[in-house]
């Protein structure tokens, strides 16, 4: 990947254009980040940045962690995540990245966890209901588990009831619409994984 950033979905609203059209946006506070470890080809096998996002207390992490971030010389950091930029020698450690990193009109790829639903019955787990009429006796059930001797197991893919939501959830293609690097906001066109206030991941698309 060229650049990424970690950041924090705020929530979504919507600007208009200079057309007057209405345009949806999900709000994201996009850093600031801090590089807090540059590896190499020569120490770890491969090039690649390491950074760190978001304030912490001191006693929410434990020691290595702590002993980490006094290496590198900067404040301690909740999260921390690794990107295997295309080139990583621009950064080092204490740099940090902005939201100015991205401009309006980019394409981007973002990555949250999505919002979790509990305990799903399997309708609403993703299996169609059966038929409701002629003497139907598989409506809102899973249906037919599978052979009987022969297999005799329940093949992969069988849709049933489960833990559903809570994955993490990539979205490709989205367009940047408006970059805030005063306040370090990022404002996309459309929706994006997650609860406000959780982290997401916006790296340039792969596929533009």
């Amino acid at each position: 990947m060229k650049k990424a950033i970690l950041g924090t979905k705020i929530g979504m609203t919507q600007i208009f254009d200079e057309n007057g059209v209405v345009i949806p946006v999900t709000v994201v506070q996009a850093g600031p980040c801090v590089v807090t470890q540059k590896k190499t080809v020569e120490t770890d096998g491969y090039d690649a940045v390491q950074v760190g996002f978001g304030d912490v207390k001191e006693k929410h992490l434990n020691k290595p962690q702590l002993g980490h971030f006094k290496k590198a010389d900067v404040a301690n950091k909740k999260y921390l995540r690794e990107f295997r930029l295309e080139d990583c020698s621009a950064l080092n450690v204490g740099d940090e990245i902005k939201a100015d990193t991205f401009e309006a009109g980019e394409k981007i790829d973002v990555s949250g966890i999505s919002k979790g639903k509990g305990f799903a019955g399997p309708m609403k787990h993703g299996l169609h209901r059966g038929p409701m009429t002629h003497g139907s006796k598989s409506k809102r059930v899973s249906g037919s588990m599978g052979m009987c001797s022969n297999p005799g197991r329940v093949f992969k893919g069988k849709v049933l009831p489960g833990h559903m939501g809570v994955d993490k959830v990539t979205v490709q293609n989205l367009e940047v619409v408006k970059v805030v690097s005063d306040d370090n906001l990022i404002l996309v066109k459309g929706a994006i994984p997650g609860n406000k206030g959780g982290l997401v991941t916006i790296r340039n698309a792969v596929k533009a």
